[in-house]
C-alpha cells in the first residue's frame, strides 16, 4: 500500500505544475476568447472553416462530454457541419493543460504528436463531412446563450473570471477522471506483472485494436489518459499502441457518437468516429513502425523502478500540494451533495418543496457529465421566457425550473444543446 502511494504521489507531482499552467492558459482563452467569435468564423462548408475549427478546438481544455454542448451551440450559431465536425475531433484529443502534462510524463515526442495527430485527424473528418454536405439554414428556433457577448468586461473582470474558469470549474470537470486516471495508472505500476505486454509488442495493430475496442466504451479525458497510457507503456505496451488509447479514448466513445448522430446527421457521425479509430491506428503504426523509438522511450528510462526512488523538486511537491487542495475544493462538494440527495428525504426538505411546488417542476435530463454540461443547460433554460431560475443536479440528471415556461420550450431547448430531454420528473 505504501509503494502504491508514493507511485501516485510521484505521478501527480510529474503532473502537476504543467496541469496548472494549463488551467491558467485554459482559463484566459475562455475568459477572452468569446464564443460568439468562433462562431463567425465557422461559417460556410470549404476547408477554412474547417481548419479554422481544427486550430480553435486543440488549445481548448474541454473533455468529450464538455465539448459536446459547445459544438452544438456553434452549430446552431451558424457552423457548418463541416466545422462543427472538425471542431469536435480535436478539442477532446487534446488541450493545453492535457498537452503540458503529455510532455511532463510522456516527453516532447508524444507531446508533439498528439496535438499534430488531432489537426490532420479533424482536418480529414471535417473535409469529408463537407464533401457530402447540403447546406441547411440552421434552426431559428433554438434559444442558446449568448450573455457575455455583447458585454465589454473590464480587464480584472475578465482576469478574476479567467482564475475562477481555469483553477475551479476546470478542475471540476476533468478532476474527477484526473484522479481515476491516476489511481488506476497507480495499480497497474504497482500490481501488474512486469512486461506482461511484451507478447503485444510483436503484433502492434492487434494491440491497437484490442485498445480501440477498449477505449471507444471507455470515457476518459485527455489528461486522465496520460497516466494510464506511461503504465501501460512500462508493463511493455508498444508507445503506437498506448497513442491509440490516447487518441481514441478521449474522443470517442458511445454518448459521444450519440449526440453527434442526433446534431449533425447519421453520416456525419459515421465519419466521425471512422475517422477517428483509423487515424488513430493510421498514426500508431507510424510512431511503432517509422519513427525512432528512442523518442518515445526516453522519458520512461528515466522514470525510477521503485516507488523509493521517487524524487520531486520543490516546486513539484507545491505544485502537487496546491493541485490536491483545489480538488478537494472542486470535487468534495459534489460528492457530499451527491450523498444528500440519496438520502435527504426529512420532513423538513419535504415541506420546503411543498411551498414552491407550485411555481417549479423538475426535469430528467440525460447526457449531463461535467460542469460544462450543467453550465450549458442552466444558460440555455434561463434565457428562456418565464423561466425565474433554473438549477441543474448532475447527480440526479435533473434540472428544476422556477417560473411559467411551457414545458415544449424546455425540450426544445435542451435538444438543441445535444442532450435528451425525458419529460418531468
Amino acid at each position: 500500500m505504501k509503494e502504491l502511494l508514493n507511485t501516485l504521489i510521484y505521478m501527480l507531482g510529474e503532473m502537476a505544475p504543467y496541469i496548472l499552467l494549463g488551467f491558467f492558459i485554459a482559463g484566459l482563452l475562455h475568459a477572452f476568447v468569446p464564443q460568439r467569435m468562433m462562431s463567425r468564423h465557422l461559417s460556410g462548408t470549404g476547408w477554412r472553416s474547417v481548419v479554422k475549427a481544427a486550430l480553435f478546438g486543440i488549445p481548448l481544455p474541454l473533455c468529450s462530454c464538455g465539448v459536446l454542448p459547445t459544438a452544438v451551440a456553434l452549430r446552431r450559431n451558424g457552423a457548418s457541419r463541416a466545422a462543427s465536425t472538425s471542431f469536435l475531433i480535436a478539442t477532446p484529443q487534446t488541450g493545453v493543460d492535457s498537452i503540458a502534462a503529455t510532455y511532463s510524463l510522456l516527453g516532447p515526442a508524444f507531446a508533439v504528436v498528439r496535438p499534430l495527430a488531432a489537426l490532420a485527424t479533424s482536418l480529414a473528418g471535417g473535409c469529408l463531412v463537407g464533401a457530402q454536405e447540403q447546406e441547411e439554414a440552421p434552426a431559428a428556433d433554438c434559444a442558446l446563450p449568448h450573455a457575455e457577448e455583447g458585454e465589454k468586461k473590464p480587464f480584472m473582470r475578465r482576469f478574476v473570471e479567467a482564475l475562477r474558469y481555469g483553477f475551479y470549474d476546470m478542475v471540476q470537470s476533468i478532476g474527477g477522471w484526473l484522479v481515476v486516471g491516476l489511481v488506476i495508472a497507480a495499480i497497474i505500476t504497482v500490481f501488474v506483472p512486469e512486461n506482461l505486454f511484451l507478447a503485444a509488442a510483436q503484433y502492434p495493430i492487434l494491440a491497437m485494436l484490442a485498445v480501440v475496442a477498449i477505449a471507444i466504451p471507455m470515457y476518459v479525458c485527455a489528461t486522465g489518459s496520460i497516466p494510464i497510457a506511461l503504465s501501460l507503456m512500462l508493463k511493455g505496451l508498444t508507445p503506437g499502441a498506448a497513442f491509440v488509447l490516447l487518441m481514441a479514448g478521449p474522443a470517442a466513445n458511445f454518448a459521444s457518437i450519440t449526440v453527434v448522430s442526433r446534431a449533425l446527421g447519421k453520416r456525419s457521425a459515421a465519419i466521425y468516429i471512422t475517422t477517428i479509430v483509423l487515424s488513430a491506428i493510421a498514426i500508431g503504426c507510424v510512431i511503432d513502425y517509422l519513427l525512432p523509438s528512442a523518442w518515445f522511450y526516453g522519458r520512461l528510462a528515466a522514470m525510477p523502478t521503485e516507488a523509493a526512488h521517487c524524487h520531486l523538486s520543490w516546486l513539484e511537491l507545491v505544485s502537487a500540494a496546491a493541485l490536491t487542495v483545489m480538488l478537494a475544493i472542486a470535487l468534495l462538494p459534489q460528492w457530499i451533495g451527491a450523498k444528500r440527495h440519496h438520502h435527504c428525504h426529512c420532513h423538513d426538505c419535504e415541506s420546503e418543496t411543498n411551498n414552491i411546488i407550485d411555481m417549479t417542476k423538475t426535469y430528467k435530463i440525460q447526457g449531463m457529465q461535467c460542469p460544462h454540461c450543467k453550465a450549458s443547460v442552466e444558460r440555455g433554460i434561463a434565457q428562456l421566457p418565464g423561466v425565474e431560475a433554473v438549477t441543474v443536479d448532475l447527480s440526479s440528471k435533473t434540472a428544476s425550473v422556477t417560473g411559467s415556461c411551457p414545458a415544449s420550450d424546455i425540450e426544445r431547448t435542451v435538444t438543441a444543446l445535444g442532450f435528451d430531454y425525458l419529460g418531468e420528473a
